[in-house]
């Protein structure tokens, strides 16, 4: 009996979610698009240069041990160690070029 009811909650809440946010859709929906102004290759152009940004982001931790498809038991801190030692080598490059 309380499935029944955890599923009902479930559903009145999730109406309720998208009566709440109905106007909002619509009102951006009415105001000039600023993604629509934009053309179709330039959008193309941003999508690739972030998924490169991204991928060369990624390729740095795992040069600095992180293993995406590996164990994920200790995930947070994994990736955390991994960002820290990408942050010190940039500080260090940074600080030998501003060196005299």
């Amino acid at each position: 009996m309380s499935h029944i009811r955890v599923v009902t909650a479930a559903f009145a809440l999730s109406i309720g979610v998208g009566l709440a946010w109905a106007p909002v859709a619509m009102a951006q929906t009415a105001a000039p698009d600023v993604a629509a102004s934009t053309s179709k290759e330039a959008r193309k152009a941003q999508r690739k240069a972030a998924r490169a940004k991204k991928n060369a982001e990624l390729k740095e931790l795992e040069k600095q041990g992180y293993q995406p498809g590996g164990d994920q038991q200790n995930y947070p801190q994994n990736i955390q160690d991994a960002q820290r030692k990408v942050d010190a080598q940039k500080a260090a490059k940074g600080a030998a070029a501003s060196a005299p």
